[in-house]
């Protein structure tokens, strides 16, 4: 006998999946003669963009640590939150080992080599996205924490701001990228305008959207002069918004995600690792003379220092301004 609540839901076999599927395509291989190397442009592009979950075991499991972090932000003493972070990141190890780590351990070997030690690497990056956590909470607790914050490489950036065509900041996803990094350029009086998506945040559930996420937009929020949300139906618009502020001497920061554009290009890192850049940032750097940055945002000591550093500007060459018009245009990349 077979039973009902055993067998195949026809309901659920025409449901969508609640993440969004892409189709990857090769649109251009170009030759860099400085660099002796091709290099690969490919596009990105949404089959289907997804089914808005209602709610998720994610935002219970996010609801819980939020309260519980808002909880040690308030009562608990800076020196022990770092090890409370490491306490909590190992609750559900196993899983984590099980899920997320042998993808993980192959790209960290691929990227530094077969002697690193993979696991502690893995660890400590489970233990720094609660760190992240907790910043969050640490900054919506008023007037209990006051990290130093170094940010480097400033001079560059006002001597571009001084030749009045805007400057674009393309920033690593680190852990301390997402509030620290903002308000390491806030305090040094950078007014930015951050490019980010209407679902950025903790979760893209229904619930999330309208309770998980608008604490962490709101704390961004603070340390930028504005938001420039978009999805893929509005991208020529959010270009335009873009290249009106960039004309205005204004600074954009973008982050290295897969939602900074459709058009990438591939990168070698490491011994035989590779990485994917959004062309986006390149594309508004070569069109309009726009100074161009990479930044990246480190935790030295954990809720105590903090490091920020600018690179010197990546100045696009002739041939590579010249081989940018082969690449689709810049409002194709916000899609």
């Amino acid at each position: 006998m077979r039973l009902w609540w055993f067998a195949k839901s026809r309901r659920a076999a025409h449901k969508l999946p609640s993440a969004a599927s892409f189709r990857t395509e090769i649109i251009a291989d170009i030759f860099v003669p400085e660099r002796a190397e091709d290099v690969r442009f490919f596009s990105r592009k949404p089959v289907h963009p997804g089914r808005l979950r209602r709610f998720s075991n994610r935002d219970l499991r996010e609801s819980l640590l939020s309260v519980f972090y808002l909880m040690v932000a308030a009562a608990l003493p800076v020196r022990w939150w770092a090890p409370i972070c490491g306490r909590v990141s190992r609750f559900r190890l196993k899983r984590h080992m099980r899920k997320e780590f042998p993808a993980y351990a192959a790209a960290t070997r691929a990227v530094l080599g077969e002697d690193i030690d993979a696991r502690q690497l893995f660890e400590g990056l489970l233990a720094a996205r609660h760190r992240r956590r907790l910043q969050l909470a640490a900054h919506l607790v008023a007037g209990r924490w006051s990290p130093t914050i170094r940010l480097e490489g400033l001079d560059g950036l006002q001597s571009a701001l001084q030749r009045g065509h805007g400057a674009i900041l393309w920033c690593d996803q680190f852990i301390a990228q997402t509030i620290i990094g903002k308000r390491a350029l806030y305090e040094a009086g950078i007014e930015a305008h951050q490019v980010s998506v209407n679902t950025h945040g903790i979760s893209e559930s229904a619930f999330g959207l309208r309770f998980l996420n608008p604490p962490l937009v709101n704390v961004e929020n603070r340390f930028l002069k504005s938001r420039i949300a978009f999805d893929r139906d509005d991208a020529y618009q959010v270009t335009i918004r873009i290249q009106k502020i960039l004309k205005q001497n204004g600074v954009v920061t973008m982050t290295n995600t897969v939602h900074a554009g459709s058009t990438f290009t591939e990168a070698a890192m490491g011994e035989t690792g590779w990485t994917h850049l959004a062309s986006a940032p390149a594309n508004f750097a070569a069109r309009g003379r726009t100074a161009l940055f990479a930044m990246s945002t480190f935790e030295v000591v954990p809720f105590r220092q903090y490091r920020a550093v600018l690179s010197p500007a990546l100045a696009p060459e002739a041939s590579v301004r010249a081989d940018a018009e082969m690449v689709p245009s810049a409002a194709a990349d916000r899609g």
